[in-house]
């Protein structure tokens, strides 16, 4: 099996820890270890705890207790219908090879984070897009469409919502349909779930405007982690939930050539994170809400040269601009001449001059005027 360049992690590769301005982001902010465990009602004795933590291996599918807690996210979850990976991409690779065979059928999500369709195609599978469309009200996805695409034989239907990069997000009304379509021809649901717990209602408020696939389709399989809407990247834990325990055992199997077993540490310091999960989900929510305001300002000074497509939930959008150049060349010019880091449309396989923004973290307003800044010393804005 040959993979091919994973075109997102190589740009990153080039400029994330480079440029100083980052507003590409897909993560909320991130924490310490010691101001995480000060949200303990006794922080000394967890750091003490923390440091008594084994070095030793952990269990092949997590530890017992934090696959419970990571169960107890879901409805209809219990310990056995979890495994943890070594974040989220893990348990991609690890479901795609265990689910898929050469000839399958598989129907994805397009745009998307480039392994949920590149790992099936590299074993050998069909792949059709279901594209998400550019309209009026930004980014949305047609359900007819997916009818459209998913036929007798199709193996699985793999998404992402909310959605990496365009802030879309499935309401229940389509998660429903989309159960449906799936339960006809039998295929199995994949559906990344990361930014999960960062959605919101009409009025604002925090909320999550459809459930977890895993509770709502008896062969969906949920994928988590504590990077992104918990901001806690450097953690490196993920997780599968899905209610078939064969399945579940066959990942299990194969983790055994990937990591085998998750970092101690990182597993203890998890169970620290969702014991206060609502409280951390809470905070990057008003990050975000903050910065979505200081982002609506900018788009309309700037309606001329943008088209906004404001994010539906969690913590990133993907604006298109007009520009002359490709979106490409436009983002590595702003990397080398303003320090600004945005991510071009092309690491998702996007011709169009589309680019990610990312509104997770406490410095976004200072990094933003700092583009603004560098847009008006270049005539553009």
């Amino acid at each position: 099996m040959r993979v091919p360049a994973f075109e997102l992690e190589v740009f990153f590769g080039r400029y994330e820890f480079s440029t100083p301005y980052l507003l590409a982001q897909s993560d909320c902010e991130a924490m310490s270890i010691d101001a995480l465990l000060r949200l303990e009602p006794d922080p000394a004795a967890a750091q003490l705890d923390f440091l008594n933590t084994s070095l030793g291996y952990g269990e092949n599918n997590g530890r017992p207790d934090l696959r419970c807690a990571v169960a107890s996210l879901y409805t209809g979850m219990a310990e056995e219908n979890v495994l943890m990976f070594t974040g989220a991409q893990e348990g991609i690779f690890a479901c795609m090879n265990t689910l898929l065979e050469p000839g399958d059928h598989v129907v994805c999500m397009f745009p998307a984070y480039q392994s949920l369709y590149e790992v099936a195609r590299s074993l050998g599978c069909q792949v059709d897009f279901w594209h998400l469309r550019q309209t009026e009200a930004g980014w949305q996805a047609d359900m007819d469409e997916l009818a459209a695409l998913v036929r007798p034989d199709t193996r699985a239907i793999v998404l992402n919502t909310p959605h990496n990069p365009t802030g879309f997000t499935l309401d229940k009304a389509q998660t429903d349909t989309l159960c449906a379509l799936a339960r006809k021809s039998g295929a199995w649901i994949f559906c990344d779930e990361v930014y999960r717990g960062l959605g919101w209602n009409d009025k604002g408020e925090t909320a999550e405007v459809a459930p977890w696939i895993a509770d709502t389709y008896e062969r969906g399989i949920s994928l988590g982690v504590l990077s992104k809407a918990y901001g806690l990247p450097g953690l490196r834990v993920g997780w599968l939930a899905c209610r078939d325990a064969e399945l579940m055992e066959g990942i299990a199997r194969y983790k055994n050539y990937l990591s085998i077993c998750g970092a101690t540490p990182s597993e203890a310091l998890a169970i620290v994170a969702l014991r206060h999960g609502p409280e951390l989900l809470e905070k990057n929510s008003r990050i975000i809400a903050e910065n979505l305001q200081t982002a609506d300002a900018f788009f309309a000074r700037h309606k001329h040269l943008f088209t906004y497509n404001r994010p539906q939930a969690g913590p990133i959008g993907f604006p298109r601009m007009r520009v002359s150049e490709s979106m490409g060349d436009f983002c590595e010019r702003a990397a080398h001449e303003a320090g600004v880091l945005l991510l071009p449309g092309s690491v998702y396989g996007i011709n169009e001059p589309y680019f990610r923004m990312g509104f997770g973290r406490k410095t976004f307003a200072v990094h933003l005027a700092k583009f603004e800044e560098w847009l008006v010393k270049k005539g553009v804005a």
